[in-house]
């Protein structure tokens, strides 16, 4: 008897300590949605839905999405995921998106959600996560800051908001940090995905002497192929889209993200709680693209320090300041 109540007390102070015993979902039986406003091309989302997809891949769970979700739909949007028992809902709630999602993840508690936002997570089941990439961005800002020749940069972004302003003003720091006589052009084309006017911002950029080109926006690498000027990617690999000109860039991958987003949900573990860390580079979730060809061009010395300072921002020993204040043109 005194065994028994022993066991009892133990039980009953198991369960006071907020310990589950849910047995944890296998992947077969997990289903995960993602919503998007743009297209899958634009490499914000596209980042996103390519780390759904490899999970996908090598898990065998259920995956399926949305995109190009206008303003006006993405509440309905989010409703049906939640309504047909999805487990996790991933995507972008910044602008359009943030309200609706967040209205939505209240009416569904047992229902897990992780979207890109500028804002913090909501509690139970709302976590945020953004592409925490500005330690690549530094790396890339110390290259076209020693391979510059005009010292004139040239940065073709989004819209004048945290998650992009942190990135260029890293490029511009990392620039400065080994040439301070560097002058940097910006240009905020105020949309998501707009090539055009992307397009049109670089060439004024290259008319004003810029030399290399940050295209944290994709439409970039068109105007850079027509002028003979190099430039740097963001968010992807995206090399094979100008092979001649895009050096390398920063990466976001999200793999680290939606991986731990989905092992919490599976094993009833999911709290509402920013995910930055998963999106930097200890984690694995940012990184440089490769080189490719230009690994042969560029000078030794230049490879050996970007190598070095990139080590050092994995170990810790290299801290980029994360400055998110509107970058003006010089």
């Amino acid at each position: 008897m005194r065994k028994i109540a022993v066991l009892s007390m133990v039980f009953l102070l198991l369960l006071s300590s907020g310990a589950s015993f849910a047995e944890v979902k296998e992947y077969k039986d997990f289903k995960l949605a993602a919503v998007f406003q743009t297209a899958i091309e634009e490499p914000w989302d596209g980042a996103i839905h390519q780390a759904c997809l490899k999970l996908q891949k090598e898990v065998g769970l259920t995956y399926e999405f949305a995109e190009k979700v206008a303003a006006a739909d993405f509440e309905r949007v989010l409703r049906e995921y939640a309504e047909r028992g999805f487990d996790l809902i991933v995507g972008d709630a910044f602008l359009a998106g943030e309200e609706p999602s967040r209205r939505v993840a209240q009416d569904y508690p047992e229902v897990a959600f992780a979207f890109g936002s500028e804002f913090t997570f909501q509690e139970p089941n709302y976590s945020v996560f953004d592409n925490w990439i500005h330690e690549p961005s530094y790396l890339c800002g110390v290259m076209a800051g020693r391979l510059t020749k005009s010292n004139i940069l040239g940065i073709v972004a989004a819209i004048p908001i945290a998650e992009v302003n942190r990135l260029v003003n890293a490029f511009k720091e990392g620039a400065l940090s080994v040439n301070p006589d560097v002058k940097v052009k910006v240009a905020y084309i105020g949309s998501w995905f707009d090539p055009p006017k992307a397009k049109e911002a670089t060439l004024a950029q290259i008319e004003a002497g810029a030399d290399l080109i940050f295209a944290e926006r994709f439409g970039v690498f068109e105007a850079a192929k027509e002028h003979n000027v190099l430039a740097f990617g963001n968010m992807q690999d995206q090399h094979d889209l100008a092979p001649e000109v895009v050096i390398t860039g920063p990466v976001w991958d999200m793999y680290p993200t939606v991986l731990h987003s989905v092992d919490a949900v599976r094993k009833g573990e999911w709290k509402a709680a920013d995910l930055r860390q998963w999106s930097m580079m200890a984690e694995g979730g940012a990184f440089l693209a490769s080189f490719h060809q230009f690994k042969d061009k560029l000078p030794p010395e230049l490879m050996d320090e970007v190598r070095g300072l990139e080590a050092k921002i994995q170990s810790g020993k290299l801290v980029i300041p994360v400055v998110e204040t509107e970058l003006k043109t010089d």
